[in-house]
Order: structure tokens, then C-alpha cells, then sequence
């Protein structure tokens, strides 16, 4: 079985990883993210530093840290659920587009900010597909295999 140190170091290459691919669809693929898909990105960058923290720190047991990336996975899987129901609805019911996102971080208190966040806009129903699935699932797919294994971390016998 691998050790939780190795789990963790997986973690973070699997979030690096996303990360990656995501500045490249917005860099080279020239697609442009929307609020929703940069808060998304925020909660991969912030499973995969937790993990990051956990392999460096490498504890005795890692529930601390697998609970920090569970219930970070979980909020992000939260955000991309809701950029897919944003895409499935009919184009007459999508909410209009909002401001920016540096906009809003600027501009609102953090709560209001995270309130429009999670609210999302016109931008956030704008589907952009790779391999015919659009970048909401893909995402939340992301998220639900980061809850899984942290979840595997946080309930498993051996540290």
C-alpha cells in the first residue's frame, strides 16, 4: 500500500497538474475563464499546497491535513456544481454577466464577494468542451477524485 507522504505527494502533482492545463487552455487555447472556473482553480491550488504541506511536514497521521483537502475539495466541487447547472439552463434563464473577478474581490467584503462568486453569471454559462465534455464537469470530475483520495487519506488505518 502506498504511504500517506506518497498519496500526498500525488496530490499535489495531480493538482499541478490541472493547473497546468488550465493555464494552457487559457494561454494557448485562447479560452477564457470565467469567475466560477478562477475559483475553481483557487481550490485545486489550495488541495494541492495542503497536500504539498503534508508531504513536506510528513505527520505521524495526516487527519489534520486530509481534512483540510476534503473540505476544500468539497467547496470546489461545490463551485463547479454549480457552473454545470448554470450551463444547463435554457438561454433565456441565464442570470446576465456580472463584473470582473479582481472587480469583485476589490471592490465587495469578502463575504459579499464570495456571495457573487457562488452566484455566477452570464460568462459562467458560456460551455467550452475538451473531448466533447465541457470544463465544469471535467472539473467537478477533478474534484470529486481529489475528495476520494482525501477522504481514503483521512479514514485510512496506517499514517
Amino acid at each position: 500500500m502506498l504511504s500517506s507522504r506518497k498519496v500526498n505527494l500525488m496530490i499535489f502533482i495531480y493538482c499541478a497538474l490541472l493547473i497546468v492545463f488550465a493555464a494552457y487552455s487559457e494561454h494557448v487555447m485562447k479560452m477564457i475563464p470565467c469567475s466560477l472556473c478562477i475559483t475553481q482553480r483557487f481550490f485545486f491550488n489550495v488541495v494541492g499546497i495542503t497536500a504539498l504541506i503534508a508531504f513536506i511536514h510528513n505527520p505521524k497521521r495526516v487527519g489534520i491535513y486530509a481534512g483540510l483537502g476534503l473540505l476544500f475539495a468539497i467547496t470546489g466541487a461545490a463551485f463547479a456544481s454549480r457552473q454545470i447547472w448554470l450551463q444547463s439552463l435554457p438561454e433565456d434563464q441565464v442570470p446576465a454577466c456580472g463584473p470582473g473577478l479582481s472587480y469583485i474581490l476589490e471592490a465587495f467584503p469578502p463575504v459579499e464577494a464570495l456571495k457573487l462568486l457562488l452566484k455566477g453569471d452570464g460568462n459562467c454559462a458560456h460551455v467550452d468542451k475538451i473531448l466533447g465534455v465541457s470544463f465544469a464537469i471535467w472539473s467537478f470530475l477533478g474534484f470529486v477524485v481529489l475528495i476520494l483520495v482525501n477522504g481514503f487519506q483521512l479514514f485510512r488505518k496506517k499514517a
